[in-house]
């Protein structure tokens, strides 16, 4: 069985944060400017940056939990795939123009792919 679908939530974690450095880095230099703790404050775009960029580390370690399942041969749970659906859905409910697009191949293939025998 092929093992993309870690790798898959990896790249897509990388692109999503090196996007966010690009879209709101003077957000980012205004957040080191005002020493970082406490730093966003009641601001609501320094918000909007910090929820963006922590977003892709946390789906770059789903795709390494992902990728040891896999390379361990073991079941991906359901559960999992119909989380990053629900994820998927919401996501882009909320905002079509983004890249929760790229979260419906990997949670698809989870939930149909056959369980090992």
């Amino acid at each position: 069985m092929k093992q993309w679908i870690g790798r898959w939530l990896v790249g897509v974690s990388v692109l999503h944060m090196l996007f966010a450095i690009a879209a709101f880095r003077g957000v980012y230099s205004a957040l080191v400017d005002r020493g970082f703790v406490n730093a966003v404050g009641g601001d609501p775009m320094s918000s909007a940056a910090v929820w963006f960029f922590l977003f892709g580390p946390a789906l770059f370690l789903c795709g390494i939990a992902v990728s040891a399942l896999e390379r361990s041969s073991q079941p991906l749970p359901k559960l999992l795939g119909l989380g990053l659906l629900l994820l998927a859905v919401l996501g882009i409910a909320l905002m079509p123009a983004s890249g929760f697009w790229l979260v419906l191949p990997p949670a698809v293939a989870i939930l149909l792919r056959k369980q090992p025998a």
